[in-house]
């Protein structure tokens, strides 16, 4: 039981989890799940009861018991307690302080994440304000590399979504094209497809195989398909890049995706084996989103900005090229408006990034949330503020197949003009030696470009395939 008292009025906390749930900021998930705080007074005694927590009481006191949930286990068997002794005497409130001053170089902070627990990242950002986790997150560089380099400082990449409702290849070449007009693409260029056919996903993986090899294109693709097709897909040949699964805090959670830790460490390897990449060994692709682990009625009766962070340790286990948060786009029950999809996806940002994993956002909302694309703009703007590693791209900022609104290929253009970012650099140079963008990083326009023949190479009949038109 824990306590403080406000005034005349003493507040109680049955346990760690409560406390963690009723000083988290408002959210329409937690009041769902029927976890949060009643009251704002109440908000602020549990706050204040956080902020006197001791870190090394997390390691303690799991909030899913360690015999129960592998997640548990992962993150207390794993833990660098070597990495954490330069913090392991403060409290919650004296981390915050602590990351806030002077002393938390991004080197100091390098050095830290492995001693980080996802509930400490938790608990230090329900006591921050929206400045503190810019602030904080702006400090922490996660640098991964495939075919290029993530995550400098001084860069903002993107992922070309060129999704399409019947996976219809040349509709998908254009959207490509399309992006990688606009320098859209040096994080991945990545699909999610309508079909969970494998001879559907194998033409979509030659595809993109086909266009990053013949315009020497220094980026990676990615199949967002279940971890397990694409295991297969590796079996029967395919050039798989990247391997991609949704992930979650809690072991039932990660039962509801289908998945484990050990067949996530099969893909793993699976994905190492084939030696693809050409500057770096990152080969995971994870997205995760807040509410995940409470639709799936799998949350433990933890609030879901923790159950989010969470998601975290298992990212990191695996090395990954990428992580996003896929901030808005379970929907309002969770994240209600746009007020709640701006503080969730600054808290995934700074925790993924303070527990080192290289974090990106995909700035996205439901067409039935209470937000819209200024919303989304100003996220996108905080998040770049903040040392994101990458955005969303997608044609119009409207995901035709999926159903939902994102950010555009021109938003990664304002982003970098506002703040004087670059993209990757391998991936820089070759916009410059394609004559897409001039030394100083401006767009140049076209008429005529040889990535234009790209769509026409792709014009296929119901009785051809990739293979048939590489062989003609």
């Amino acid at each position: 039981m824990y306590r403080t008292s406000i005034g005349r009025s003493t507040y109680r906390f049955d346990s760690l989890r409560d406390v963690m749930a009723k000083a988290s900021p408002s959210r329409s998930g937690d009041d769902l799940a029927g976890i949060s705080a009643s009251t704002m007074e109440e908000r602020v005694a549990a706050k204040m009861v956080l902020a006197d927590m001791p870190l090394r009481r997390f390691l303690d006191e799991p909030l899913i018991p360690y015999e129960t949930d592998e997640v548990t286990r992962l993150i207390i068997d794993t833990h660098d307690s070597e990495a954490f002794a330069p913090v392991s005497h403060l409290t919650v409130g004296e981390f915050r302080n602590w990351l806030l001053g002077e002393g938390a170089t991004t080197e100091a902070l390098a050095r830290l994440a492995p001693g980080i627990t996802p509930e400490m990242a938790a608990a230090v950002s329900k006591l921050m304000r929206n400045q503190d986790l810019i602030l904080a997150a702006s400090r922490c560089r996660v640098v991964t590399r495939f075919r290029d380099t993530i995550g400098l400082p001084g860069t903002l990449s993107s992922r070309l979504q060129p999704n399409h409702p019947t996976d219809d290849l040349r509709g998908i070449a254009a959207s490509i094209v399309d992006g990688l007009m606009y320098g859209c693409g040096d994080a991945v260029i990545g699909i999610n497809p309508a079909s969970d056919s494998l001879p559907v996903l194998l033409d979509l993986n030659h595809m993109l195989d086909d266009i990053i090899g013949r315009y020497a294109i220094p980026t990676q693709s990615c199949i967002l398909a279940h971890v397990t097709t694409t295991m297969e897909l590796i079996e029967r040949g395919a050039p798989v890049d990247l391997v991609f699964q949704s992930i979650a805090g809690t072991e039932r959670a990660n039962a509801g995706f289908g998945i484990s830790l050990s067949l996530l460490d099969e893909a793993h390897e699976a994905a190492l084996s084939l030696r693809r990449g050409t500057v770096g060994d990152n080969v995971m692709y994870f997205e995760t989103g807040q509410g995940s682990a409470l639709s799936a009625e799998a949350h433990h009766g933890i609030d879901q900005q923790t159950c989010e962070a969470r998601c975290y340790a298992v990212a990191r286990r695996y090395r990954p090229l990428l992580v996003n948060t896929v901030v808005g786009f379970i929907g309002p029950e969770y994240l209600y408006d746009g007020k709640q999809i701006v503080r969730a996806g600054l808290e995934d940002h700074f925790c993924g990034k303070l527990m080192g994993v290289p974090m990106g956002c995909d700035v996205c909302y439901t067409n039935h949330a209470e937000a819209d694309q200024d919303d989304m703009d100003n996220l996108l703007t905080l998040l770049a503020a903040a040392g994101l590693n990458y955005i969303m791209g997608v044609p119009g900022a409207d995901d035709i197949m999926l159903n939902y609104q994102s950010t555009s290929f021109h938003d990664g253009l304002y982003a970098r003009r506002l703040f004087g970012l670059t993209h990757a650099p391998e991936f820089e140079e070759w916009l410059r030696r394609n004559h897409i963008i001039d030394r100083e990083g401006r767009m140049l326009a076209h008429t005529a470009h040889p990535l234009l023949a790209i769509e026409k190479d792709y014009a296929i009949t119901d009785d051809s395939s990739v293979s048939d038109i590489k062989e003609a």
